[in-house]
C-alpha cells in the first residue's frame, strides 16, 4: 500500500480528481485479478476471462463512484470484490443461457478436467467457503486478505484493526487452523 490513504484517494476521486481515481484503480486492480483468478470455471472462459471481469467491475465502479459510501480504509476493496463476484455470477448466468455446441466425436481426447476432477475441485471450494462462513468477520477478512489477496501482515493488521503485524499473523494462523479443521471434518 502507498503511504497515501485509500480514504483520502476516494475523497479526492469523488470530488473529481481523475489522478486520484487512476491511483485507486492501479492500487486495486492487481489484487482483484489475484482474487478473481480461477473463480470463473474453465468451461465458461471462452466468453470472458478474469481480466475482462475485473475491468468491467472497475469501470462499473468508476461510472457510479459518486454513489459509493466509503466506510474505512478497506471498504473500497470489499466493494470491488463484491462487484467482481457479481460479474462472475452474471457471466455464469450468461454462459448457462447460451445454446450448447455440437458434441465431440466419441474418440476425441480431452485435455481438460474430467467431471470427477471438476467435482472434487468444486467440493473443495464449497468446503472452503463453508469453513470461511463459520469464522468471525475479522478472521474471515484476515484469511481472505492473506490467502486470496496476498496482503502482507502489516496490511492485514490495518484491515482487521490488529495492533501489529505479529498479531495479524497469529490471527491468520489461528483462523487457517480452524479452516483446515472444518474442511477436514466435512
Amino acid at each position: 500500500m502507498d503511504a497515501e490513504s485509500s480514504v483520502e484517494l476516494v475523497r479526492l476521486a469523488q470530488a473529481g480528481d481523475e489522478a486520484a481515481l487512476n491511483r485507486l484503480i492501479e492500487r486495486y486492480r492487481p489484487r482483484l485479478r489475484r482474487w478473481a483468478a480461477g473463480r470463473l470455471p474453465r468451461h465458461a472462459r471462452d466468453f470472458a476471462d478474469t481480466e475482462d471481469l475485473v475491468q468491467e467491475a472497475l469501470l462499473g465502479t468508476v461510472r457510479n463512484f459518486h454513489h459509493f459510501e466509503h466506510r474505512g480504509e478497506w471498504a473500497l476493496q470489499a466493494y470491488l470484490r463484491r462487484a467482481v463476484m457479481n460479474r462472475l455470477r452474471d457471466e455464469l448466468r450468461r454462459f448457462d443461457a447460451q445454446p450448447r455446441r455440437q458434441p465431440l466425436p466419441d474418440r476425441a481426447a480431452s485435455h481438460g478436467q474430467s467431471p470427477l476432477e471438476a467435482a472434487v475441485g468444486r467440493e473443495f471450494f464449497e468446503r472452503y467457503e463453508a469453513a470461511l462462513a463459520v469464522l468471525s468477520a475479522v478472521e474471515r477478512e484476515a484469511v481472505i486478505a492473506k490467502i486470496e489477496l496476498g496482503c502482507t501482515y502489516e496490511e492485514i493488521a490495518l484491515l482487521v484493526d490488529k495492533p501489529s503485524p505479529d498479531a495479524a499473523r497469529m490471527c491468520v494462523s489461528r483462523a487457517l487452523d480452524q479452516v483446515a479443521r472444518l474442511m477436514s471434518a466435512s
